[in-house]
């Protein structure tokens, strides 16, 4: 009789458990499909509900499956109510000409000094966002000649409020202590690989010298269409490692601002107090234990205006339009401000709240990099020169020298079976330099 009653207990259990299992699989969305509040499913009445978090104004639907987040035009996070006040350096490194994005920030300026609300986009619908053609022909006088990845780039520049997917809610909470340093590694759905070499050797999440907590994030968006569709993988992949965000736009080379104002927001309210934070490649090799030490050093006064990286002074535009980094003139006309390569740079987690609301002020940019140079020269931060960053590689006599990699903070680029061996290798014990 025992026999009967344990194998029946046993039956019950395997059939409770099979039952909890299928139903997970069956909603893959709903998980990951969270608001940017922190506000639990308890909290929000059927149909929708308005709520403040951060000094924003947001608005919940419920579409009958799923939660969905809504920004809605109030306050910014770092931005005063009277008024942002951009350095004086940066307004005039801005000619006013005809060229298209010169105008439209300029003219966000005239509107912020005159104690006006500045006429961004950020809060319109994501679904119905995106600037008409009639709109573009009538202020870029050669829109038509632009190529086509220019013209997609510029229709949807006032898009910026994507949908989050996949969200780490508890990323910079979890183990207690503050974060010290946030890796944010800019990646794309099919790149695997570098993201788990960057796991398994410099992004690898720990706490150093008892203390120094450190954490990994990869920033994703969604496959194209003649992709093939990866988001069960990507499902699957955040709830095992619990490092991926991933928003509704189509991960591409001029997304990447996109992808940075995005990150900002996720960070303002999941991270708020992170000290320090890494934004990289994937395919960067990343020394972490110099790192640590380099910010480790730092006086206070340096280390809340930082801004490091291997730094471009005196940058301009490329006018070749076979260029993967072509900017037509009537789009955008004169120098740009000095920026870090965006290989991969650090700067201080106490300046998110203010690089959030310059974004909501400034134009997107094709360019991701320069755009970040914007932002900072914006508030009157300049990139700080430091010859352990080499975003552009190291001399090709020296590529096969682990000593000389032991000696950088970073470089760019190297394959995932490159990094391993190089991370192997700095470790070693016998290393001799």
């Amino acid at each position: 009789m025992r026999r009967i009653h344990s194998l029946i207990a046993m039956v019950l259990m395997c059939s409770l458990f099979l039952f909890i299992y299928y139903s997970s699989l069956s909603q893959p969305q709903a998980q990951f499909h969270r608001p940017l509040t922190g506000v639990s499913a308890n909290t929000i009445s059927a149909g929708h509900s308005d709520f403040v978090k951060n000094g924003e104004k947001y608005s919940i639907k419920n579409d009958g499956k799923m939660d969905v987040l809504t920004h809605v035009p109030g306050s910014i996070p770092g931005v005063p109510q009277e008024g942002f006040a951009l350095s004086a350096s940066f307004r005039e490194s801005i000619p006013q000409n005809p060229a298209y994005w010169n105008r439209l920030l300029h003219f966000q300026l005239k509107q912020m000094d005159n104690k006006q609300s500045p006429a961004g986009p950020e809060g319109r619908n994501w679904s119905n966002c995106e600037n008409s053609a009639e709109q573009l022909r009538t202020n870029i006088h050669d829109f038509s000649q632009y190529p086509e990845l220019h013209k997609i780039f510029i229709r949807g520049m006032d898009c910026r409020d994507p949908p989050i997917l996949i969200d780490q809610p508890e990323k910079c909470r979890s183990n207690g202590g503050k974060t010290f340093l946030l890796f944010a590694i800019k990646s794309t759905p099919r790149n695997f690989e570098q993201r788990q070499t960057v796991r398994e050797t410099w992004g690898r999440e720990a706490v150093y010298s008892g203390w120094v907590k450190v954490r990994t994030v990869f920033l994703l968006g969604t496959t194209t269409q003649d992709d093939p569709n990866l988001s069960r993988l990507l499902a699957f992949e955040g709830r095992l490692y619990g490092d991926l965000l991933q928003w509704n736009f189509q991960d591409s080379f001029f997304n990447l601002t996109l992808k940075e104002h995005a990150f900002y927001r996720w960070a303002l309210a999941r991270c708020p107090n992170v000290s320090f934070i890494f934004k990289g490649d994937d395919d960067v090799f990343a020394n972490t234990k110099a790192i640590l030490a380099y910010l480790q050093s730092l006086e206070p006064d340096k280390a809340s205006k930082l801004y490091l990286g291997q730094a471009l002074i005196s940058a301009s535009p490329l006018r070749d339009s076979k260029s993967k980094y072509y900017i037509p003139e009537s789009f955008y006309e004169g120098g740009y401000p000095a920026y870090t390569g965006g290989g991969g740079y650090l700067f201080s987690g106490s300046l998110i709240g203010q690089l959030y609301g310059v974004t909501v002020l400034l134009p997107f940019f094709p360019i991701d990099d320069v755009y970040t140079g914007m932002c900072f020269s914006a508030l009157g931060i300049v990139p700080e020169k430091h010859d352990g960053f080499q975003t552009f590689d190291i001399r090709e006599q020296d590529r096969a020298n682990v000593c000389v990699h032991r000696n950088l903070l970073l470089v760019h680029k190297r394959s995932p079976r490159e990094i391993m061996q190089l991370w192997r290798d700095i470790k070693n014990p016998l290393l001799l330099c």
